[in-house]
């Protein structure tokens, strides 16, 4: 979580950097010029908002003329890795869900084996796994697990 996310597109973008996803908390007031720069560069752009973000503050930067392109729920306070995964956050999930069907959704945080079917059954079709994958025995089974889980969950919804 960066204080001034418009500091970075240009970096981000010559690095070659597919996305840039910024937190609605940090870009209130500028969102919108934002958004732009960075469309300009080339990168699909996302909002994220921490777990104590009423999830109707990214409402206006979905339903905007030029909207973003990806919200990503965090289920933990962002910082730092090992944290427990937050299930309350799942309300956040299932309403963007029921609102824009067709969104790209990311959940991030304490995400792995025990988890995963949560948030997929709650609409997430893009997950972001640290210490459950880095900290596994077997990393490649725990990223099938989780892909499966949220291509099941897409299959039925």
């Amino acid at each position: 979580m960066v204080t001034n996310p418009l500091d970075y597109v240009e970096p981000l973008g010559k690095a070659g950097a597919s996305g840039f996803t910024f937190h609605v908390e940090t870009s209130k007031e500028n969102w919108q010029e934002l958004v732009q720069k960075i469309k300009s560069k080339g990168m699909k752009p996302g909002v994220s908002l921490r777990p104590g973000t009423p999830i109707e503050e990214v409402y206006p930067l979905l339903d905007n003329e030029n909207p973003v392109e990806m919200v990503l729920v965090m289920t933990v306070e962002p910082g730092f890795g090992g944290q427990k995964f937050m299930p309350e956050m799942m309300d956040k999930v299932r309403a963007l869900r029921k609102k824009y069907p067709s969104l790209d959704i990311e959940v991030d945080g304490g995400l792995g084996p025990s988890t995963i079917d949560l948030a997929a059954s709650a609409g997430a079709n893009c997950i972001v796994a640290g210490s459950s994958v880095f900290g596994a025995s077997d990393p490649a089974h725990v990223i099938t697990l989780m892909s499966k889980s949220v291509e099941d969950a897409q299959k039925t919804s």
